[in-house]
């Protein structure tokens, strides 16, 4: 490997190399063979003279590719798909007449992308399981265990750890409809020809518009795919890659959103990922435990999502049946969008496995904020005694203002408590008992349960198979 040429760390740093191989130009010009074969032995069973010889010919040298050659090629024809088409046909002397025959180059570029395409999202919803399992099982582990819930980022009523986790949970569940509605809604482009309307294979079958036709339906069927686009221009809608990079967009989202809670909580001590036993967190401050993988989950998420902004703007600006402003963005955006998003489930699932939670130091924190949100709690016990909620609510009220000026102005810790204690307004109520956190955080543990066994464990059953290959291991 050349160390004097950039490199793209979505491939050596960050993305798995299954990803990396769906976006390989191994993969893209094999696939642009087999579907240049797929081409021709339909042609052959419609009628057109394509002998067997010629398809054994290219059936033979299918994945063996002269990269060298075709680069050669390119250099001079200034067009990568002629270059692939002439490299080729230097390999299968008596297919080379052939090869192409009556297709534009779309037919492989387009084909060969919506076949990435699938294979990604295919890959993309095994990580994302993976992700939703591992969850769940830290949601049940964790269902009661209360903490300080937050809103605006400050003190609410507690929810529980495991609760929380539900709804990271949630989100990545939203976002797996997304990809199973992208893969069951993914067309081929087909057999459409030069401006899409298959001008030169009607030409070619002499006006037969049946057999061109069948011809579509076949080679789209050859290729895997049950449906394809009613119609196109030279190219498929650029809407389906804004729509694709629309449901990475989505996961990026999701992921962020966790990435950054799990690093909020660790600056509070409350959870921590995993920490290597050799891992560095700062090279000057040796005492640091960084949440490292939830930054670095956080970053590729931002990347992401601002893949969506060039797709759209693709889609906008395609001029009539197409124009060529878009190859250069969309072998930059397709693949840097799975690769950025395969990264970031990777890191996801690794955070998950091993994310330590530490109920001391929970608990410690939800001490410090619940007797203000026991109070009312405190006024309807006060009330059940024998006491008057007006008066009660105006003692809860001075009692509650000294407790935290006493906090906030000189740091010490909250003695509402003990005020009320001394307030015989209260006598007759016991204080002690409304500081139980399991008190207030209501259905929590119980949503907890029903979430993993209506949401969840369908999918384990369903996308078992998604569930059964190993972890990926984060690179560095």
């Amino acid at each position: 490997m050349s160390h004097e040429i950039y490199r793209n760390p979505l491939n050596t740093r960050y993305a798995s190399r299954e990803m990396s191989a769906i976006w390989s130009a191994q993969k893209k010009h094999s696939t642009w063979r087999r579907l240049w074969v797929a081409l021709a032995e339909s042609q052959q069973e419609l009628g057109l003279h394509i002998t067997d010889v010629q398809l054994d010919e290219m059936r033979s040298t299918v994945d063996d590719i002269d990269f060298d050659a075709a680069a050669r090629f390119e250099r001079e024809l200034r067009h990568d798909v002629m270059a692939h088409v002439h490299a080729w046909g230097d390999q299968c002397p008596a297919a080379r007449k052939d090869i192409h025959l009556g297709a534009t180059s779309c037919y492989v570029t387009d084909n060969a992308e919506l076949i990435q395409i699938r294979e990604s999202l295919l890959l993309t919803r095994r990580r994302i399981v993976q992700v939703i399992d591992q969850l769940a099982e830290f949601a049940i582990l964790y269902r009661d265990l209360p903490c300080l819930g937050f809103t605006h980022m400050q003190p609410a009523q507690p929810t529980t750890v495991g609760k929380r986790a539900t709804l990271w949970c949630w989100d990545l569940i939203l976002d797996l409809e997304e990809i199973e509605h992208r893969l069951s809604t993914l067309r081929f482009r087909g057999v459409k020809g030069t401006t899409g309307t298959q001008a030169t294979f009607l030409s070619l079958f002499n006006g037969n518009h049946t057999k061109v036709e069948q011809l579509d339906r076949m080679v789209t069927k050859k290729m895997g795919f049950d449906s394809r686009h009613a119609v196109t221009g030279q190219t498929y809608s650029r809407k389906v890659d804004s729509h694709v990079l629309q449901t990475l967009n989505g996961i990026g989202q999701s992921c962020h959103k966790a990435g950054s809670d799990i690093r909020l909580l660790q600056h509070r001590k409350e959870v921590e990922e995993p920490f290597g036993k050799k891992q560095i967190g700062s090279s000057a401050m040796a005492y640091k435990r960084n949440p490292m993988r939830s930054e670095r989950m956080c970053g590729l998420a931002r990347f992401a999502i601002s893949m969506q902004a060039g797709a759209d703007a693709t889609t906008a600006t395609q001029w009539m049946e197409r124009s060529l402003d878009d190859s250069a963005i969309r072998r930059l955006t397709l693949p840097q969008g799975f690769l950025a998003v395969d990264a970031c489930l990777i890191l996801y699932r690794s955070i998950a496995d091993g994310m330590v939670v530490y109920p001391h130091v929970i608990a410690q924190h939800l001490d410090a904020e619940l007797p203000f949100m026991a109070t009312e709690e405190i006024l309807m016990a006060g009330v059940r005694a024998g006491g008057d909620r007006q008066t009660l609510h105006e003692r809860i009220r001075v009692h509650s203002q000294e407790a935290a000026d006493i906090v906030k102005q000189h740091g010490k810790p909250n003695d509402l408590i003990s005020r009320l204690k001394q307030d015989t307004s209260f006598a007759g109520v016991d204080l002690d008992s409304t500081l139980d956190a399991s008190l207030y955080i209501g259905r929590a543990p119980e949503q907890v349960d029903a979430f993993i066994a209506e949401q969840v464990d369908p999918l384990r059953t369903r996308l078992a198979d998604d569930l059964s290959s190993d972890a990926e291991e984060v690179k560095v």
